[in-house]
């Protein structure tokens, strides 16, 4: 893609790596580049920088945790955890199912919209902001507060709290929903490529991984962050399939970035100086009993000190010593990559380059597709599952096993199978009369009542208020209240989900799909026999009857947007 031009926005833009990539796209020319961070005076600060050195380009700022609604954008995680109307949001925003409110409520998502972006750079270390919320930590608390009130030392409030500050650090939910959120904002704000440099999470080690946070080695943290990257970039290679989105592409480095600065200062820690302590040996701990791991001020606070010495500044990643950074560094360790070898490969990458180095086309290569060999064999399979079919009278629709949305579609186009017959008949017979036919074959049969409804799919007979079920149903499902309110909107709701429907108004949906069908037909050469179609006119009238599966493959690929893109 030429960048010249664009509007291009830049995710954890004024880090390490987000300043690298800046400066690496200033030589392209965009129109727009826009800084998005943390932390707005960050933001602000990276923008006037840039301008010094491309004053011919705009920049614009942003700014604002992306993986929160906006009203939270600017309040520190643990305030937001330490609040239970905002502990009750998060729980809301990353559990629920998506809607409109959540998307629109989105930092991410106002963020992308007011950037209007042709390309996004995400430099976020997701990975991270993630998986270090430490889930392990919540776990401790919330069993110590069980274990309280089994024993009647404390009352459930606390846990109550302790139980809704671990959902909200469920790590899974999160990165599903930012996900989520990201593809439905770069869809509407129509950006064509989006670009994430993510991470290993071990910076290219092992399960060897020498370094921890105190727990055991490996480091649980260390996986975890390693873990939600990987479920990153898979939803990144499904991304990459679907269509109506951007081009998909992740850089994964998989050694420790280096570096922004090396100076002697002061040195910080998660963004605040460390406060130098003492404790003489006459203030020591007795180590006999139990210890205390807050303990009992047995140190001397000085007032006023800090901690300063020299330090290499790996951007996202931290201050390191002289001796943290050579020991990591040296040779077999993490070793070394640098923010401008990243940018470089980020912008070659952009400009349709092949570096070799994009993990989602990798994963494409690497990945085993459907074979020419399985698609021979399976025209025997359906020859086979149809002579037995035939040889034991039954009809092999559905077993739930796809979604109740492919039942309801499979059992519904089933009937019109087993009255009317072809998809002719669908087209030129009323609304009003399929509706009778295919409730009338309900009412008459049995067996075909028992196949739908055993399976956990209800039959809404034509008058829209009478519903035929079995013991389970799979729509609506279970979201906490087995008593739900039936109205007009959840009845349309849920019997365009996972219920038969024999309203008239159904089958007016499915006489406009067999019409769809038969115009594409019309727009093409019925002689044509080269292997321009696949669908063509042989395909769907070499079956004497409809071809339920055809129909329902049909269905989902253009009706659902449900179609494979990649081989």
């Amino acid at each position: 893609m030429d960048l010249q031009g664009k509007r291009v926005l830049i995710l954890g833009g004024a880090g390490l790596v987000g300043m690298a990539v800046a400066r690496k796209m200033m030589a392209e020319s965009p129109a727009v580049l826009i800084i998005s961070s943390l932390f707005e005076a960050e933001a602000i600060e990276a923008c006037e920088i840039l301008k010094k050195e491309a004053p011919h380009i705009k920049f614009e700022s942003a700014f604002g945790n992306v993986f929160v609604r906006n009203e939270f954008k600017s309040m520190p995680w643990g305030e937001i955890l330490a609040n239970s109307t905002s502990r009750n949001q998060m729980i809301h925003d990353n559990l629920d199912d998506l809607d409109q409110e959540i998307l629109s409520s989105s930092c991410l998502y106002q963020t992308i919209k007011e950037a209007d972006p042709a390309v996004v750079v995400d430099c976020i270390n997701t990975a991270t902001a993630v998986a270090y919320q430490d889930i392990y930590k919540s776990n401790y608390e919330v069993r110590s507060e069980i274990s309280k009130v089994q024993s009647g030392e404390s009352n459930n409030e606390k846990l109550i709290d302790d139980v809704e500050k671990m959902m909200c650090t469920l790590y899974v939910p999160q990165l599903i929903r930012h996900v989520q959120i990201f593809h439905e904002a770069m869809k509407e704000a129509n950006t064509k490529l989006y670009l994430k440099i993510g991470t290993s999470g071990t910076g290219g080690m092992g399960l060897n991984i020498p370094y921890t946070h105190s727990e055991e080695k490996p480091s649980r943290m260390l996986l975890s962050k390693s873990s939600v990257a990987g479920a990153h970039t898979l939803l990144l290679f499904l991304m990459a399939r679907t269509p109506g989105g951007p081009i998909i592409k992740e850089i994964k480095p998989t050694a420790a970035i280096a570096w922004k600065q090396i100076a002697y200062g002061d040195v910080k820690r998660k963004g605040k100086n460390v406060q130098l302590y003492d404790c003489e040996a006459s203030s020591g701990v007795k180590l006999d009993g139990s210890f205390n791991i807050d303990g009992s001020d047995e140190w001397d606070t000085l007032d006023g000190q800090f901690m300063k010495s020299v330090f290499i500044d790996t951007g996202e990643n931290g201050i390191f010593s002289a001796g943290e950074f050579e020991a990591i560094s040296s040779t077999k360790q993490m070793e070394l990559v640098t923010p401008e070898e990243i940018a470089e490969s980020v912008v070659f990458e952009i400009r349709g380059g092949n570096t070799g180095k994009d993990v989602v086309n990798a994963l494409d290569h690497a990945s085993f597709g459907p074979t020419y060999r399985a698609g021979v064999l399976r025209e025997r399979a359906l020859d086979i599952l149809k002579e037995l079919e035939d040889e034991h009278d039954v009809s092999s629709v559905s077993f739930e096993l796809i979604g109740p949305l492919s039942s309801k579609l499979l059992f519904e186009a089933d009937l019109f199978k087993k009255t009317v017959k072809t998809y002719k008949s669908i087209k030129e017979i009323s609304a009003k009369e399929l509706s009778q036919q295919l409730a009338t074959l309900v009412n008459s049969s049995q067996k075909i009542r028992t196949n739908i409804l055993s399976v956990g799919i209800p039959i809404l007979m034509p008058d829209g208020k009478t519903l035929l079920r079995g013991p389970e149903v799979k729509v609506p499902p279970y979201k906490g209240e087995k008593n739900i309110p039936i109205t007009d909107e959840s009845i349309a709701i849920w019997s365009k989900d996972g219920w038969v429907d024999l309203r008239e108004s159904n089958m007016i949906l499915w006489k406009q799909r067999i019409t769809d069908l038969f115009e594409s037909l019309e727009a093409k050469n019925s002689l044509d026999t080269s292997s321009a179609e696949v669908r063509d006119h042989r395909y769907w009238f070499k079956d004497d009857e409809i071809n339920i599966g055809k129909l329902i493959g049909w269905i989902f690929a253009t009706e659902h947007d449900g179609a494979r893109i990649k081989g």
